[in-house]
């Protein structure tokens, strides 16, 4: 059982503490990138005289770029390094929240929320790496299993200070904080961080291609990303309706929303550590009890709202449904990134971009079919989803075996 940290290259051996507190730090910046202007959702939709669907494309096309994103990057960050690709993806994101505060065009604002979506890809994916570069043995597998802990800050936190923002200061606000966050850490960055990997992997397409190839062949490895998927959608189906039905339905204000956003994020926070407290147990069997009991979650919120159609009724059975997303990423996050440890950056590219392409047409598509109106239409995207998940468990414990 080794714990050791690996040989480095150029970053300071007296900064290697607060560098890994910054790069946990790195972590939930696409969870705020989502999560706090979720209160603004329906203010921006009478702001900038859009429909209910732009403004939840705008969620779209953030994820659908960050997810393609992932593809690529890991490739140019095993060839080229992690620090000064991060640090000009950190700048650029920054500038790029600027430009969407001060428009009113809603298409500037897809064009910028997909350079968003790329630069954070850049930015988040370094981060895990910078993880596999500097720790091995049970180190790392104890910092892998806090990934999802830490992401979870961002949805808990940021729809919290979004809904006081747009009431305050309006939706544009929410843009100008995420512009400062990103701020803050290229200035921290800059005075405390540096390159971490140990080798380099020279930028041949060919050869990049044949590890994503490897990779993608292996089928265990691409059905956990796809449970991966299927958890994340569950939580960014609610993010995407959730506003439209307190806001329209309930007729709330934003910063309840912010509040019942925060509560289901500490259900996320909740099954990460479940999943952390439980890393080993038999895996099949906890996973085949998550899935069964989010299944009955799911169904009493149907249930529950069909009978009393009040908020709590979605709150309690969400957060329930919620816990076990968190739960079911924590296991297949470790799980995933795992196989794969000398290409760390392609790895965690690979399984963090198409985890976020999955999420984007799943939670669109549900979103269109499903329209966020009420608590019907949301029990029935977590049941399916759930069904989805159980099918695909299944098919990964056969290979397994």
């Amino acid at each position: 059982m080794g714990t050791s940290i690996n040989k480095r290259s150029n970053i300071k051996e007296s900064n290697i503490g607060i560098a890994t507190i910054l790069a946990f730090a790195m972590i939930p910046v696409s969870g705020f990138a989502t999560d706090i202007y979720l209160p603004s959702l329906p203010g921006m939709t009478s702001a900038l005289g859009i429909t209910n669907s732009q403004a939840q494309l705008t969620l779209s096309l953030f994820l659908i770029s960050y997810g393609v994103s992932q593809l690529f990057v890991g490739g140019l960050l095993d060839s080229y390094g992690r620090y000064k690709i991060s640090m000009v993806s950190m700048f650029i994101c920054c500038i790029s929240c600027v430009i969407v505060a001060n428009t009113h065009s809603i298409y500037v604002i897809y064009a910028m929320r997909i350079v968003h979506g790329i630069t954070m890809a850049a930015m988040v994916v370094s981060k895990r790496a910078f993880f596999v570069d500097l720790y091995s043995g049970e180190k790392l597998k104890h910092y892998l299993s806090y990934f999802t802990i830490i992401w979870s800050t961002g949805p808990i936190i940021a729809p919290f200070i979004g809904g006081y923002l747009e009431v305050t200061f309006g939706w544009e606000s929410n843009f100008y904080f995420l512009g400062g966050f990103a701020g803050l850490l290229f200035i921290l960055e800059l005075i405390f961080g540096g390159e971490t990997i140990k080798h380099t992997t020279p930028f041949h397409p060919r050869a990049i291609f044949s590890i994503y190839y490897t990779m993608a062949r292996t089928s265990s490895f691409t059905l956990g990303i796809g449970m991966l998927g299927l958890a994340y959608s569950m939580v960014m189906v609610y993010n995407m309706s959730g506003p439209f039905i307190i806001e329209h339905y309930f007729n709330l204000s934003p910063v309840i929303t912010g509040y019942c956003s925060l509560f289901l994020g500490l259900a996320w926070m909740a099954g990460g550590f479940l999943g952390k407290g439980l890393i080993n147990k038999p895996f099949v069997k906890k996973m085949n009890i998550n899935v069964a009991l989010q299944f009955l979650a799911a169904s009493l919120l149907l249930l529950t709202f069909i009978l009393f159609g009040g908020l709590w009724t979605i709150l309690v059975f969400a957060f329930l449904v919620h816990v076990g997303a968190g739960f079911t990423y924590n296991n297949y996050f470790t799980y995933c990134l795992q196989k794969f440890p000398r290409n760390a950056g392609i790895a965690g590219g690979l399984t963090g971009g198409v985890c976020y392409v999955i999420v984007s047409i799943l939670s669109y598509s549900l979103i269109y079919l499903l329209p966020a109106k009420d608590g019907h239409n949301l029990s029935y995207s977590y049941l399916l989803l759930i069904i989805i998940s159980g099918m695909v468990m299944y098919r990964v414990r056969m290979l397994d075996k």
